[in-house]
């Protein structure tokens, strides 16, 4: 399941273009598909983007969703794709292998193992330890980015992420365990670092 929200939504209305259950259902996902588009981006404006996008597009498509899978999942999806396009906008010549972390193993493994003890996850939840973990989520890759949002932020299911993102199973794993990895890295090393700077 990927959210709290439990809403059943009438899919034929849906198709049929009934505005009030289209209504229902931005209601029902605008502030996850918002805060999916904010944490990938970091930008309030680029995250209205996503979410205007995201709800412009499943209007459009509609007709066409079969309901293979969740209507959650498929809008999630839309973000997800949303989202990267935003990035890739962003950046000239961005190549999709690029993308992949299989081909850049060294920058996503650590190249400095420390102490992961000191990670006081008490202070990551809210003030100055959030806004380093903010800070070290905007660095992961792209691809690494938007498998950890959804699946350790977003608390998306591996199977739905892999559904989401097209992706197999055993890939989205494979890049959880980088991304994490990656993530502990940075906020080991700031956190170590911290009392130096603090003197």
């Amino acid at each position: 399941m990927i959210n709290s929200t439990t809403q059943e939504f009438s899919i034929e209305a849906l198709r049929a273009g009934d505005k009030a259950e289209f209504a229902r259902l931005v209601d029902a996902y605008s502030t996850l598909i918002y805060r999916l588009g904010l944490k990938m981006l970091g930008n309030e404006q680029d995250a209205e983007d996503v979410l205007q996008n995201t709800f412009l597009n499943a209007m459009t498509h509609l007709s066409g969703f079969e309901g293979r899978s969740s209507i959650s999942t498929w809008l999630y999806r839309i973000a997800s794709n949303e989202a990267l396009m935003q990035l890739r906008r962003g950046k000239k010549r961005v190549n999709l292998e690029d993308l992949q972390p299989e081909d850049s193993d060294e920058d996503i493994l650590p190249k400095i193992f420390v102490d992961w003890s000191i990670l006081p996850e008490n202070e990551l939840l809210a003030g100055e330890g959030k806004t380093a973990l903010d800070e070290a989520i905007k660095k992961l890759p792209e691809s690494l980015r938007m498998v950890f949002i959804l699946r350790d932020i977003e608390d998306v299911s591996i199977k739905d992420t892999a559904e989401i993102l097209n992706l197999t199973e055993t890939n989205v794993k494979t890049r959880l365990l980088r991304a994490r990895m990656f993530l502990r890295e940075k906020l080991s090393t700031y956190y170590s670092e911290r009392p130096k700077e603090e003197k």
